[in-house]
């Protein structure tokens, strides 16, 4: 009997409530159908994780939905998830969730507003559960549209300019994965043009050492700009900085892993050759991101452009991670994928909620808000510390595997993993700068004494995330074995076999 389509319903739920937000004007009912819409999908996955998914085999594809598209083409609606997409889903689902709890008050063509947010959902959903590349750069291109459209309407400062520039950085990451996909398509010598699944392409493709060392780094390169690598990452503190804290969350929290998630599942799965040989290139790469950009977030005086520096600095653990080659790094890349996506997005919505209150980010025109807002204060403690990797958090598992991965690398990747150690300590910096300035000394402004502290709704979207960065800081094991399952089968695939 075929089994309910799950993956499908995960990606039309808030495709759905966009859909049904058209017929209400009241932001009441229209913040409820998409928190309702998040809820669900939320639910949908726990269903796949715990009603059907063999977490022992979390290295093979399960609840497959697999039928022809286009069939002269070999185009195929196909849906499937692993370990890693899991993983992705769920992360995608904690931050569609707080998103809306942090957009609860959006008045301004809040209608347009929450189906730009819904449908941004929908489309991260469906590039982390498809398996067709053409499936997949579907979804890729459905993501951007929302991006563009939240920034330039709902966004401050120079929006224009800011949703502009993510428009063509991206777009040019775009077209060269449209080309490099075709060129899997055309290129695979078991017979070109015969299919787009990725998993297909893997396991039974054929591509000569050349094609795989010319095309991997232009592949790379398409997804590299989505996931903010040098020098291709200066959208990312523009767009953040302009963008409403929904939007800010999910650019940050997931839309920035779409990038590195298709470096792992596209470019080194299928070109494994090309992998390896360009591997040590991408880890200079990441040295830059990892220690240039946490330099500059030292040096900012917006705390939002603090926390998109960061993200920088952050995705270039990542990368690094997936550079090492080996289980240990690329473990905890993935694991730092997961966990800095609900520690930036947590430190975006507090960001939120300070400058709904206060109406400025400028960290010299703020001070002394613990005394008024001490839930949100200690919660900006919390999340710093676990932005600079302190003991008891997810991210200090997370890139403690990454250096260790690093170290186990070759003799010029482990150079680069000790070089990247120093980010920790400019990370301390301005983390502590931050916290600082922002939350204790005297209060800047005596108006800031009449402030609020944080809302019912805004307490139940923070504390569901420390709770989440927590429970992996303290008890990583289960989150890893689900990783470290899927990412074996590519591993497998380098030169060399697993490490």
């Amino acid at each position: 009997m075929p089994h309910f389509p799950i993956l499908s319903a995960i990606w039309l739920t808030p495709l759905a409530a966009a859909f049904v937000i058209l017929f209400f004007n009241d932001l009441k009912p229209i913040r409820l159908i998409a928190l309702a819409a998040t809820l669900v999908t939320a639910g949908l996955t726990a269903w796949a994780t715990f009603g059907g998914f063999n977490l022992g085999q979390a290295g093979t594809l399960q609840w497959v939905e697999r039928f022809d598209l286009v069939p002269t083409l070999h185009i195929q609606y196909a849906l499937g998830v692993d370990g890693i997409s899991l993983l992705m889903v769920w992360l995608t689902s904690f931050i569609g969730f707080a998103g809306v709890l942090a957009s609860w008050n959006v008045e301004h063509r809040s209608k347009e507003f929450f189906i730009m947010l819904m449908v941004m959902v929908a489309g991260v959903f469906g590039v982390f559960l498809s398996t067709d590349l053409f499936l997949f750069f579907v979804f890729y291109e459905l993501v951007l549209v929302p991006k563009f459209l939240m920034i330039g309407i709902w966004g401050t400062g120079r929006k224009e300019y800011s949703a502009t520039k993510l428009l063509m950085m991206l777009s040019a990451g775009s077209a060269l994965l449209l080309i490099s996909f075709l060129a899997l398509y055309f290129g695979n010598q078991a017979g070109p043009g015969s299919t787009f699944n990725l998993f297909d392409l893997a396991q039974t493709g054929k591509f000569s050492h050349s094609f795989q060392v010319i095309w991997f780094p232009i592949l790379c390169l398409g997804f590299a700009i989505q996931a903010a690598v040098w020098p291709l990452h200066t959208w990312v503190p523009d767009g953040h900085s302009s963008a409403p804290t929904a939007a800010s969350m999910m650019l940050a929290g997931v839309v920035l892993k779409l990038g590195a998630y298709g470096c792992l599942r596209i470019a080194f799965f299928i070109l494994p050759q090309g992998a390896a040989l360009w591997a040590p290139v991408l880890a200079v790469l990441c040295l830059v991101n990892v220690v240039y950009a946490s330099i500059g977030a030292a040096g900012q005086k917006d705390i939002k452009y603090v926390v998109a520096y960061s993200s920088v600095s952050h995705m270039g653990l990542v990368m690094l991670g997936l550079a090492t080659l080996n289980a240990v790094g690329v473990d905890g890349a993935v694991l730092q994928m997961f966990v800095h996506g609900i520690m930036t997005g947590l430190f975006f919505a507090l960001i939120g909620m300070i400058y709904g209150r206060t109406h400025t980010r400028q960290m010299s025109e703020l001070g002394g808000l613990a005394k008024v807002m001490p839930f949100l204060a200690a919660a900006a403690v919390i999340t710093g510390m676990a932005g600079l990797g302190l003991p008891g958090s997810g991210n200090f598992v997370a890139e403690l595997l990454v250096f260790l991965g690093a170290y186990r690398g070759s003799g010029f990747v482990r150079v680069v993993g000790v070089l990247s150690v120093a980010s920790v300590i400019f990370t301390a910096v301005y983390v502590l700068r931050l916290v600082q300035k922002t939350f204790y000394g005297p209060v800047t402004d005596p108006h800031f004494e009449t402030l609020t502290d944080a809302r019912t709704h805004e307490k139940v979207l923070v504390v569901a995330m420390v709770v989440v960065l927590l429970a992996i800081g303290f008890y990583p094991h289960p989150v890893l074995h689900l990783i470290n399952q899927a990412v074996a089968p590519i591993l497998q695939r380098l030169p060399g076999g697993l490490n």
